[in-house]
């Protein structure tokens, strides 16, 4: 299949368009909601917040709502979405800055090839003060997402191969959040995921 172009047409069929979109703004809330409620809980304090891959900006958005006094960048690939929003353009693979308190990645690394994929984990590594919250498609979710509603385009991996990339870097605390080894903030053992 060949590569989405991020522009327009794509924005308007997985975001815009309520009849076709992947997720909801309602949803997209709720989950900036549960980041921020998780990052209060565990203590983590938030002064600088990046979401890479920031699309329309929702969860951006709500994130700056919960912790208003945090500088927050929107990063993206898209020159479509950057000339729209004035988004910082940038790859997840390659973008560079100081670390942040907490990086946001919704739905990018499954539309890179393994290679790129590991050094935007690596780089996710690099970024990463506080906390990262990350979400990707794999091919262990075929039988439960949509695939009327899902990017199909994807590159599917299995969640194994995330997690042992993510392990060299991150703690995984649940939820999608994964703290930077070694463990700066307490998290009990029953808190985070086994596997």
């Amino acid at each position: 299949m060949p590569a989405p172009t991020f522009d327009k047409a794509y924005y308007t069929r997985f975001y815009r368009n309520a009849d076709t979109r992947a997720v909801t703004p309602r949803e997209q809330q709720q989950q900036a909601d549960f980041i921020a409620a998780y990052l209060i809980y565990l203590q983590i304090p938030q002064q600088r917040i990046l979401d890479i891959g920031c699309g329309l900006g929702v969860v951006l958005e709500r994130l700056t709502e919960h912790f208003p006094d945090a500088r927050c960048q929107g990063v993206e690939y898209s020159s479509y979405l950057c000339e729209i929003y004035g988004w910082r353009p940038g790859s997840v693979v390659d973008y560079r800055d100081k670390p942040y308190d907490l990086v946001v990645c919704n739905d990018v690394l499954g539309y890179l090839n393994k290679k790129d994929c590991a050094r935007a984990i690596r780089n996710l590594a690099a970024l990463t003060r506080g906390a990262l919250y990350l979400s990707v498609l794999t091919s262990d979710d075929l039988d439960i997402c949509d695939s009327q509603h899902t990017d199909m385009q994807q590159r599917l991996r299995p969640a194994d191969w995330y997690h042992k990339h993510l392990h060299k870097h991150f703690v995984a605390v649940g939820g999608g959040l994964f703290l930077p080894k070694p463990l700066q903030y307490p998290v009990w053992h029953m808190e985070r995921p086994q596997g």
